[in-house]
């Protein structure tokens, strides 16, 4: 046994398996296609993506290429909420400021 090989079979039970990321591998790169989708249409065929990796049937070969897609498509995805959640943030602040500017009289 080397010493990258576990002790056991549940020496890495519970830990969350690396993402493509932290491989080094971009999603993104091999599926380009994905990266002008917008949030629902990547979303929808995300869920299409675990959808058919669920339902199995597939050869490895086809499997490993539908997760990738589904790597980038979950990174589109990410991204837009990313920038969502920013826009919420600064329409926040922005009401935030306006009240304290009416509460002071400015």
């Amino acid at each position: 046994m080397t010493s990258s090989e576990p002790e056991s079979p549940d020496e890495n039970a519970g830990t969350a398996p690396a993402s493509a990321s932290e491989h080094g591998i971009d999603p993104e790169a091999d599926h380009p296609d994905v990266a002008g989708l917008g949030y629902e249409r990547a979303r929808d065929e995300l869920a299409e993506v675990v959808k058919r990796l669920e339902a199995g049937g597939l050869s490895l070969e086809d499997s490993l290429a539908l997760w990738e897609r589904g790597e980038a498509l979950a990174k589109v995805c990410e991204r837009h909420l990313a920038g969502a959640r920013q826009r919420v943030d600064q329409a926040l602040a922005a009401v935030e400021q306006h009240e304290e500017q009416a509460e002071t009289g400015q």
